[in-house]
C-alpha cells in the first residue's frame, strides 16, 4: 500500500480555530429615541477593549440633556471599565440636568452593581416597565 492509498482509505478530520472574535463577545450599541428618553442597548462584552467606544457614546448622548435608559440585558459580561463607565456617564448626565438608569434583569450583573455600590450612584431596575413606573409622569426622572 503507497501512502497515497492508505490517506484515501482513513477518514480524516480536520479542526480549525475561527479566525475573528466570537461574534456573541462582540459589544454592540444600539441607540433608540423615545419620547421620554433614550434607551441605549448594550449587547456583547463591554471590557477595557471596548470601554472607549461605549464611553464615547453615552457620554455625547448624555451631553444632549435626555434622560438615557442603558439596557444591560444582553451584555454577557462586563469589567471594572465598563461599570467606570457607567459611573462616568450618569455623572455627565447629571451635570446636564438628567439621569442615567440601567435595566438589567441579569442577577451577576445586577450583583457587580451592588458589590461595587455603584446602584447607588447608578439606579438599577429589573425591566424597562419597572424604570418607566419608577418615572411616574415626570420625563426627566426617568
Amino acid at each position: 500500500m503507497t501512502d497515497g492509498s492508505w490517506a484515501a482509505m482513513r477518514p480524516v478530520l480536520v479542526l480549525a480555530a475561527s479566525s475573528g472574535p466570537d461574534l456573541d463577545d462582540v459589544m454592540t450599541v444600539l441607540v433608540r429615541h423615545e419620547p421620554d428618553y433614550v434607551l441605549v442597548t448594550v449587547t456583547g462584552e463591554v471590557d477595557f477593549a471596548s470601554a472607549a467606544g461605549l464611553r464615547e457614546r453615552l457620554f455625547t448622548l448624555a451631553s444632549a440633556g435626555r434622560p438615557l435608559v442603558a439596557d444591560l440585558d444582553r451584555v454577557s459580561f462586563i469589567d471594572a471599565a465598563g461599570l467606570g463607565v457607567l459611573a462616568g456617564a450618569a455623572r455627565q448626565a447629571a451635570a446636564e440636568g438628567t439621569s442615567l438608569r440601567v435595566v438589567c434583569a441579569r442577577r451577576q450583573i445586577r450583583r457587580l452593581f451592588g458589590l461595587t455600590q455603584l446602584d447607588q450612584v447608578v439606579p438599577v431596575a429589573a425591566s424597562l416597565a419597572e424604570v418607566q413606573k419608577a418615572a411616574g409622569t415626570d420625563a426627566k426622572a426617568v
